[in-house]
C-alpha cells in the first residue's frame, strides 16, 4: 500500500511541479526592478499600422477605433479586417475613421488567417511594425506612442499589459479577472525582468514586419498566440513586455459565454501542450536554455487544476508530500496576493478568496469540454460580451 501510495504521490507531484516552478520564478522576478530607458528617440522613425480583427463586432467596433484614433498619431493607420460580417461592422468601422479589409472566406476559421492577411496588407502599403488589438478593447491613451517608442529602440515584438474585466459584478466573473490579471501581468513582468521572452496574449501585441518576414505568420489554431510565440523562441526572437500600455477588453456576460471561452483556451493550450513539449524538450537537450521557461509554461496545469491536485495529494498520508504541498501552497497563495496588490478594490477581492472552493467545483465541471475543445479543430466564434446597442 506505501508503494502504491508513494507512486500516486509522485504522479501528482510531477504534474503540479512545473506550474509550481513557473510561478516561483516569475513571481519573484515580478518584484525586480526594472530599467529605465529615456525616450531619445524619433517616434515616427517607424511606421506603424494596427490590425483589427472583427467578425461581427458591431457592438464595439466604434469604441474599439475610436480609443486607438485617440492614442495615434496621423502617420498610424488603422485596418479593420472584417471577417465575414453578417452585421454593420464595415459602417461602423469607417464611420468611426478605420479603413476596412473586406475578408469574406468561409473556409478560413480562426483568427489567425485574419491577421494573416491583415498583417500581409499592412506590410504592402509600408508598415514596419503591426500592432494587433482586438475590435471588442479599448487601450490606454499612451499605447500606442509606448508600441512606437519600444520599435523605434529596436525591439522585434512587444505585448502590451492586457486587462479582462467582467462587464456584470458577479462574484465567479471577479475571481476570473484576478486569475487572469496573474497570467497576463505578473507572469509576464516576471519574465520581462528575467531578460526573457514574455510571450504573446492573442490582444495588445506588435511584431515588426522584418519578425513577420523572417516567421511567417502561420498559426492557425485557437490558440494561435501560443503557437507564434513558441515559433519566435525557437527562431530565436524575445517578446518584450510594455507595463504600462494597457488595451482592455470584457469578459462573457453570459454563464455559457464564460464556460465556451475558457472551455476552448484550455483545450487549445492542451492540444499545443501535446504538440510542442516533445518538440521543445529535444530542443533542451541539443542546448537551447531559452526553451526551458517556455516548455514549464505549456507543461504547467492552470491554476485551478493544479491546486485540485495539490488538495488531493495533501490527504496521502506520506511526510514528503504534505511537506510538498505546503511548499507548493505557499508559492501559489504568493502568487495570487501579488495578483491581487496589482488590482483595484484590494480588501475586497482579498474576501473572494473565501468562494474558491466554489470556483474550483466550476472548472472540475469544465472538463469534459476542455478536453472535447482540446481534440477537436475549434473554429473562431466570437463570444458574447456586451449588449447590442443600435447601429447605423
Amino acid at each position: 500500500m506505501t508503494i502504491l501510495l508513494s507512486i500516486i504521490g509522485l504522479f501528482l507531484a510531477a504534474i503540479t511541479a512545473p506550474l509550481i516552478v513557473e510561478l516561483f520564478m516569475v513571481t519573484v522576478a515580478s518584484f525586480l526592478p526594472r530599467r529605465r530607458t529615456r525616450n531619445t528617440v524619433d517616434l515616427a522613425s517607424r511606421r506603424l499600422a494596427v490590425v483589427v480583427p472583427a467578425h461581427n463586432e458591431q457592438t464595439s467596433i466604434g469604441s474599439c477605433v475610436e480609443s486607438l484614433l485617440a492614442s495615434s498619431d496621423k502617420n498610424v493607420r488603422i485596418y479593420v479586417v472584417a471577417h465575414n460580417c453578417t452585421d454593420s461592422t464595415v459602417q461602423l468601422a469607417e464611420s468611426a475613421g478605420a479603413e476596412v479589409l473586406v475578408y469574406n472566406d468561409p473556409d478560413a476559421n480562426g483568427k489567425g488567417h485574419v491577421l494573416r492577411f491583415g498583417f500581409e496588407h499592412a506590410i504592402q502599403c509600408g508598415a514596419d511594425a503591426i500592432l494587433v488589438v482586438d475590435a471588442d478593447s479599448t487601450v490606454s491613451g499612451n499605447l500606442i506612442p509606448k508600441v512606437q517608442h519600444a520599435f523605434s529602440r529596436n525591439a522585434e515584438a512587444v505585448q502590451c499589459r492586457y486587462e479582462m474585466e467582467g462587464a456584470r459584478k458577479h462574484l465567479k466573473t471577479e475571481l476570473i479577472s484576478l486569475a487572469l490579471r496573474g497570467f497576463n501581468f505578473i507572469r509576464p513582468r516576471g519574465r520581462q525582468r528575467l531578460g526573457l521572452s514574455v510571450g504573446i496574449l492573442g490582444n495588445g501585441f506588435a511584431l515588426s514586419a522584418d519578425v513577420l518576414k523572417a516567421v511567417p505568420y502561420d498559426a492557425l489554431s485557437v490558440v494561435e498566440d501560443l503557437e507564434y510565440h513558441l515559433h519566435l523562441v525557437l527562431a530565436g526572437k524575445r517578446v518584450h513586455f510594455l507595463e504600462d500600455a494597457v488595451v482592455s477588453s470584457e469578459l462573457p456576460v453570459s454563464v455559457k459565454g464564460e464556460t465556451i471561452q475558457h472551455s476552448r483556451w484550455e483545450g487549445g493550450r492542451l492540444r499545443v501542450a501535446r504538440a510542442w513539449l516533445p518538440r521543445l524538450f529535444k530542443e533542451l537537450l541539443h542546448g537551447r536554455l531559452t526553451v526551458l521557461e517556455p516548455m514549464l509554461d505549456l507543461a504547467g496545469l492552470p491554476i485551478a487544476f493544479g491546486m485540485i491536485a495539490l488538495l488531493v495529494a495533501a490527504c496521502l498520508p506520506l511526510f514528503w508530500m504534505r511537506l510538498y504541498v505546503a511548499v507548493a501552497m505557499a508559492i501559489l497563495l504568493t502568487h495570487v496576493l501579488t495578483a491581487i496588490g496589482e488590482g483595484p478594490r484590494r480588501f475586497h477581492t482579498l474576501c473572494l478568496l473565501l468562494l474558491v472552493p466554489f470556483y474550483l467545483l466550476w472548472k472540475l465541471r469544465l472538463i469534459p469540454n476542455v478536453l472535447r475543445a482540446s481534440s477537436a479543430k475549434a473554429a473562431w466564434v466570437r463570444t458574447e460580451r456586451k449588449a447590442a446597442r443600435s447601429t447605423i
